[in-house]
């Protein structure tokens, strides 16, 4: 049974306590609290009833809306049957790694019937960011948006004042249980697929269910006004074409970064990313649709359903425009859901508007290749693969698969605290893998013969199961180049870094070449993003500063490669500094739940015994 929200509690969801009077100044920081009840309730979708996990009985969940140097402070109380944990998507999190929310990374998770407040300063980032779970798949219905207003007010803004901002949240819908979805991809299965997507937790226009008609998502717009759409990607797997029938879309910003004004007719948007989109009205009064399309690479790569949603740009009646409210939108033409040139391109047309001190020399080089490829089953050393019942799916770089050891006791953060005079090798006692610089063999990466099963592919599959990272002192500037393989499948990667912006100097199809491609690098106005989309076999160049302490996880934001290991994590040292030293973790972090045998489990319920996943 779904677990009610009553209205004291949806009503106490959003309360904003503010540390200083009405009668401050505007350019005060305040504290700004919110309340999360996690808890379970019935949904319908598709025509089907579905016990969804949310946020005080919302999907999305709340909006968050803070001004720039403000402090924020979530108080999340566990209501589902399942451990939680909430990770601030995209903010940077100086000197507060403790409240990233990555579980056995910062912290253990919040069992059931517990709480946990995150705190943490939201300074020097302005614009749109995401909140969302950070365990098993619950991203799926567990997300918000996180809003950050400059400190001088939408005046402010490096583009036109907009006459209203509307958060948009692409998302997916699940008939299925996202618990099962989590085992499955765990034990290598790939093949489950969303019923359908959504704009805003809506599915697209009006569809019948046993004779009452549902709405999508409609936005009402007057002739003339600028309207500010801060669109964000909460999908697990879907990367989205977004177009509006008889409008152009001007991106100003990305992952709270500030961009040179792009107009164009189609944003693309990966899962992790976030866009602040201008769209004025100045279409014939009417109604348009505006339709999200998935993406998905063409074969030889596995095929999936074709999937798009759609909302409603409708002209208001203040325009006298009743009479249109009767026809049928205006349709646009759709972006093939095969066409990977178009993203490509998008990303490659962003730079930043505030020219970004980039470090010309990097201290430290990573060559990573992101690929699919198969450990054997039962711990074994080997095994058939391409495709065999002896071995299993996993997804890497370098030709490693992050795996954390179920036997840990405590957080990697809390052990890199309590023992950062250990040796680099490893994490209070834990052993830790070192991320190689590059990979164990050359080959052609972007070769379409090693997609299918076969021989050529299963030579360069092995891959280890492996607790992978690497340490950097305080100030190293970092350089890596993600090279997407064939290896498999050649689809796109949306790589995440938490704690830390990037700087995304080039990219590019093909093999990058070290002595050749450094000359597309753009030092003066890169783009700065957290979430870096690496093109369908090509390849991405990236720097970035590791100043801020603490263990920072990096991973691929399809949730199928993040489950399954394409990740690691960044440890990053104290400064030399007070102000450069992770402080000690809070009083109220929470404890592990452990199972009977002394082994975590992330996602188990509190009484659970049958062993879920490690991300």
């Amino acid at each position: 049974m779904g677990v009610p929200v009553v209205a004291a509690v949806a009503a106490a969801a959003a309360i904003i306590f503010f540390a200083f009077t009405a009668g401050q100044p505007a350019a005060m920081a305040a504290i700004v609290e919110h309340t999360f009840i996690v808890s379970q309730v019935n949904m319908t979708r598709s025509c089907k009833e579905t016990l969804v996990t949310v946020v005080n009985g919302q999907l999305p969940g709340p909006s968050i809306e803070v001004t720039e140097g403000d402090s924020l402070s979530v108080h999340v109380v566990n209501k589902s049957p399942y451990n939680i944990t909430i990770h601030w998507h995209g903010v940077k999190q100086r000197l507060s790694c403790w409240a990233d929310g990555v579980p056995m990374i910062t912290q253990c998770p919040i069992r059931p019937d517990h709480n946990f407040t995150y705190r943490f300063d939201v300074a020097g980032q302005e614009g749109t960011l995401l909140w969302h779970a950070h365990v098993g798949c619950f991203r799926a219905t567990l997300h918000g948006a996180l809003i950050i207003r400059p400190r001088q007010g939408a005046s402010s803004y490096p583009f036109p004042k907009p006459h209203l901002e509307i958060p948009m949240i692409l998302g997916e819908w699940w008939d299925m249980d996202l618990v099962k979805l989590d085992r499955n991809m765990v034990g290598g299965d790939f093949l489950d697929n969303p019923t359908a997507m959504t704009i805003n937790g809506q599915l697209g226009a009006p569809f019948n269910c046993s004779g009452i008609v549902k709405d999508g998502f409609v936005l009402e717009v007057e002739t003339g006004m600028t309207y500010l759409l801060r669109v964000i990607n909460a999908a697990l797997f879907t990367e989205f074409y977004l177009k509006i029938a008889g409008h152009k879309l001007t991106v100003v910003a990305a992952d709270a970064n500030y961009v040179n004004p792009y107009t164009t007719d189609t944003i693309a948007i990966a899962p992790g990313e976030t866009l602040d989109v201008l769209v004025v009205a100045d279409a014939p009064p009417g109604k348009y649709c505006m339709v999200a399309v998935a993406l998905q690479s063409p074969k030889p790569d596995q095929q999936l359903p074709f999937f798009m949603t759609s909302g409603t740009v409708q002209y208001s009646h203040k325009n006298g425009t009743s009479g249109h409210h009767n026809v049928a939108p205006v349709v646009p033409d759709l972006p093939d859901q095969h066409d990977t040139m178009t993203t490509y391109y998008f990303h490659g047309n962003l730079t930043s508007l505030r020219q970004p001190q980039v470090p010309v020399h990097p201290d430290e080089y990573f060559f990573i290749t992101l690929s699919d490829g198969s450990i054997c089953r039962h711990g074994r050393q080997s095994c058939k693969r391409s495709g065999s019942n002896e071995s299993i799916l996993a997804v890497a770089m370098n030709n490693v698969s992050f795996q954390i050891p179920r036997s840990v006791a405590a957080p990697l953060l809390e052990s890199h605290y309590y023992h950062r005079n250990n040796d680099t090798a490893s994490i209070g006692g834990v052993d830790l893998f070192m991320l190689p610089n590059s990979p164990p063999r050359v080959f052609n990466f972007t070769d379409h013969s090693l997609v299918p099963d076969g021989p050529k592919e299963a030579q360069l599959e092995a891959t280890e199961k492996r607790m992978v990272g690497r340490r950097f002192r305080h100030g190293t500037a970092v350089e890596v180049v993600f090279q997407n393989t064939a290896l498999m499948q050649t689809g796109s990667h949306p790589m995440h870094l938490h704690g830390h912006d990037m700087f995304v100097l080039a990219q590019d199809y093909g093999i990058y070449d070290e002595v050749k491609d450094v000359a597309k690098y753009n030092l003066v106005d890169p783009p700065v993003k957290n979430t870096v989309v690496v093109p369908r076999l090509g390849w991405v160049a990236l720097r970035f500063i590791a100043d801020n302490p603490g263990v920072w996880y990096v991973h691929c934001h399809f949730d199928f490669h993040d489950t399954r290991g394409m990740a690691a994590v960044f440890i990053v040292e104290d400064g030399p500094t007070v102000a450069s030293i992770l402080p000690p973790p809070p009083d109220d972090l929470p404890k592990c739940n452990h199972d009977d045998d002394g082994v975590f489990n992330e996602l188990e319920p509190y009484e659970g015994k049958d062993g879920v996943s490690q991300s």
